[in-house]
């Protein structure tokens, strides 16, 4: 799992710290994280639900509202409708940066949030909600031996989870004019509801309620004893396997490349959406200066991202991001290395294998670069650039001097090394669009 920090500005102009956990491999959808009221980004329950999802393909932006956690702004000045505005700039940011959300979950107060906002974010295929509040004016319940002193005064200093909050005259006003009932009515997505029947801080009968006003496609999970903050790790990740399973269904198949038209065939087809115009900044595909661009492509596979099939085995390349990609792959060039790399340690272990000498791993590091062909003593070519590879081999055993040497010199004997020292053809045809 990859983490990393970002920030963008909330509805309220602040910078909001967030947080973006993707999976190692390829992100198959983008969700977007809405913790509960007065808590952070880091609460156990997020940062166990994020990586979770992330194991399962799903990349999870979470954040901190408005003067909570390490965002900045003044928690006195918002309300349940900047918070709804901070997560709307959450899905833009992340629509801008990566890919729109495909999935909004909300933590307690964070459940109601995401219903409100649901519906300016139209790419969004599924919406969850955990421990929910039918109406955001439950969590007046947490100070509610302040509230007579908040709309005499204006504002009052409460505590909250064992933390002080200073709460204004138009958070209650704000919450008491909400009519989430509607919105959730309107929804037309897809809806998790997902709540522990003892919690003892939003009750259960308020998953029933949001469950009854919403459209199909609907589904309630319980979550059993857990407690309103999923505190305990196996409640946490039970949450989110859930979420992960349930909202496959709700997101775009995952791409397979064509499969192979004949026997020993490499098939290698565009994850995203070709098309003339762009030119990657520095470079082109394989980071050869001026090579031809791409089309834009999906948000989520990049300008540059191809699918590979080679038999039953599936691959994915693309380039870096210093040159327009998405570096959700090995570059073409990576590619040939790596079929070096391997090919060299599979020689060498077959060759030992045969000779019966004690090789018990051998480790091949390929580096490639362009050199000017004036630089290459031993090359024919004089002018221009040439490629060069660096192969640095590792054996491990208790081989003696002679075997060591034996096998260096078999190193290059290494069919694909042969490959690259041998003249190649490479013949193209156009295949007929009526094939």
């Amino acid at each position: 799992m990859k983490s990393e920090k970002a920030t963008f500005t909330g509805a309220g102009g602040d910078a909001l710290a967030a947080r973006l956990e993707s999976p190692a491999g390829e992100v198959r959808a983008y969700a977007l994280f809405a913790h509960c009221f007065t808590c952070s980004k880091d609460i156990f329950a997020a940062s166990r639900i994020a990586a979770a999802l992330a194991s399962n393909g799903i990349a999870t932006l979470r954040f901190d509202f408005t003067g909570l956690g390490a965002s900045g702004g003044d928690f006195a000045n918002t309300d349940f409708s900047s918070n709804v505005g901070d997560l709307i700039a959450a899905a833009d940011w992340l629509r801008a940066e990566r890919a729109a959300p495909s999935i909004l979950i909300g933590h307690s107060l964070g459940g109601a949030a995401v219903l409100a906002a649901a519906g300016a974010v139209e790419e969004a295929a599924g919406v969850v909600t955990i421990g929910a509040p039918s109406d955001p004016d439950h969590v007046a319940h947490l100070f509610r031996d302040d509230i007579a002193a908040i709309e005499r005064d204006g504002e009052a200093e409460v505590t909250i989870a064992g933390r002080p909050f200073r709460i204004r005259r138009q958070f209650l006003d704000d919450i008491q004019g909400q009519r989430l009932r509607d919105r959730v009515a309107a929804l037309r997505k897809a809806l998790l509801v997902m709540h522990a029947p003892l919690d003892r801080t939003v009750g259960i009968d308020n998953a029933a309620e949001i469950f009854q006003a919403a459209r199909h496609p609907k589904s309630f999970i319980s979550l059993d004893s857990a407690d309103h903050l999923l505190t305990r790790r196996e409640d946490a990740v039970y949450a989110a396997e859930v979420v992960a399973a349930w909202a496959s269904r709700f997101l775009p198949p995952e791409r397979e490349p064509a499969a192979e038209s004949e026997a020993g065939a490499v098939v290698v087809a565009e994850n995203g959406i070709g098309g003339a115009g762009f030119r990657p900044p520095g470079g082109g595909p394989g980071g050869e200066p001026g090579g031809g661009g791409g089309g834009v492509g999906e948000k989520g596979s990049g300008p540059f991202g191809q699918d590979i099939a080679a038999g039953g085995h599936r691959l994915r390349a693309d380039e870096p991001a210093s040159v327009g990609g998405l570096d959700r792959g090995p570059t073409p060039y990576q590619l040939l290395s790596s079929a070096l790399g391997t090919c060299t340690a599979m020689t060498l272990r077959m060759y030992a294998e045969r000779k019966q000498w004690p090789l018990e791993r051998a480790s091949v590091t390929v580096r490639q670069e362009k050199i000017h062909a004036s630089d290459c003593a031993e090359c024919d070519t004089r002018d221009g650039k040439i490629d060069s590879f660096e192969r640095e081999i590792e054996l491990v055993g208790p081989l003696d001097r002679e075997q060591r040497a034996r096998l260096l010199e078999i190193a290059d004997k290494c069919p694909v090394h042969r490959t690259l020292h041998r003249e190649v053809r490479v013949m193209t045809t156009l295949r007929s669009e009526a094939e």
